[in-house]
């Protein structure tokens, strides 16, 4: 196997499929990445048995083969070599010879035989996504996912494609976020998956390389073919991502989100963002919450701590209903507000003892439940 590469392409494409590689692989060669050269490309796999990564990156291929190096001390050779022009040269006993201008490297490697496959997709369920799309909606909620290992099925985002519609849901059991759009559900199509959150992060990460995804999904596994521009980072046709999936039945969402809350007033959401962020630097560990308080045409946001001092901030809005007060974690306040990109926002409240709403016109809502006021 041999093949000369550029080095920039060469790096480029290791970064996308290292992180998926944990620090504690379970055998050696989950530690390796799977180099394949065929035509003129090299395709990287990586794996951890829960999840995998596979690209393709254009390269002059000499003589066709497959070898597994270690991946990280891999892609840090690779980023530091001297020359653009990269010569790889695999024997048959597995050995690889790495020359860039005056650098040698020797690398020892394990056969492909060892490497455990991707699965290969048959009729699975498939829908075809905008990447710019996904990625806003998988940030506007993938920061309420719980990361309580008790709590597995929470431990990721539930995507539902079901009545013209595909709704992602995150919670914690103290909050959820929940958002959806319209599209096109066949009924042979409909179903839903929980994302684990470790390919919720890869997934938001990989998707800013092209237009398009596609996704295939089954009850126990999901496929995500991700589109790439090739100009400028040398990679091919698409990053494909393999998850299983969290098996189990996701709890009823809709019952957690309030039927009716008396009053809603309209912010904006930086204004209302920063204030929270300022009162919220007073709080500690032991007294976490900041109040919120709604009166004529007036917002006030106070905290306090009793080995600090305390905070009060104020903005003016559009409110004439009854005086409110209610309490939350100021993190659960900030999270919506900082994955959102509309300056306009709308809060509803009840009580203080209901839970508070964030809304915004595009169908996004975020459940956040009170703290106790004492």
């Amino acid at each position: 196997m041999k093949f000369k590469i550029n080095r920039d392409h060469f790096a480029n494409g290791l970064a996308q499929v290292l992180n998926v590689v944990g620090s504690k692989a379970t055998m050696p060669i989950l530690s390796n990445v799977l180099i394949e050269a065929e035509k003129d490309q090299i395709s990287l796999t990586t794996t951890n048995l829960d999840l995998g990564i596979r690209c393709k990156i254009k390269a002059e291929v000499k003589e066709k083969g497959s070898v597994t190096l270690p991946v990280k001390r891999l892609a840090t050779i690779v980023r530091e070599l001297p020359n653009v022009d990269v010569t790889f040269d695999a024997s048959p006993n597995h050995q690889v010879k790495l020359t860039s201008g005056g650098s040698n490297f020797r690398i020892m490697g394990i056969a492909k035989d060892e490497f455990p496959p991707l699965p290969e997709f048959g009729d699975e369920k498939a829908y075809t996504l905008e990447q710019a799309e996904l990625t806003a909606m998988l940030k506007s909620v993938a920061y309420a996912q719980s990361s309580d290992e008790t709590r597995y099925i929470l431990n990721g985002v539930y995507f539902n494609f079901k009545d013209s519609k595909l709704s992602l849901v995150a919670t914690d059991g103290r909050r959820l976020a929940l958002v959806s759009k319209e599209m096109d559900v066949p009924a042979a199509s409909a179903g839903a998956i929980i994302l684990p959150a470790k390919t919720v992060s890869e997934l938001t990460r990989l998707l800013d390389k092209g237009e398009k995804l596609k996704i295939n999904f089954n009850e126990r596994r999901a496929a995500f073919q991700i589109a790439t521009d090739k100009d400028t980072s040398g990679l091919i046709d698409h990053v494909y991502l393999y998850s299983k999936v969290v098996e189990g039945s996701y709890p009823n969402y809709n019952q957690v989100i309030p039927k009716e809350t008396h009053q809603r007033i309209k912010l904006e959401r930086e204004l209302f963002l920063q204030c929270v962020h300022r009162a919220a630097l007073v709080c500690s560990e032991k007294s976490n919450s900041v109040k919120i308080k709604l009166s004529s045409n007036l917002l006030e946001i106070t905290a306090q701590s009793p080995d600090f001092g305390e905070a009060h901030e104020s903005m003016a809005i559009g409110y004439s209903g009854p005086e409110l007060q209610v309490a939350f974690n100021p993190v659960f306040v900030m999270d919506p507000l900082r994955a959102l990109t509309k300056d306009e926002i709308f809060f509803e409240l009840k009580d203080e003892v209901s839970p508070g709403v964030f809304k915004t016109l595009d169908s996004f809502i975020c459940v956040i439940m009170p703290v106790r006021l004492s």
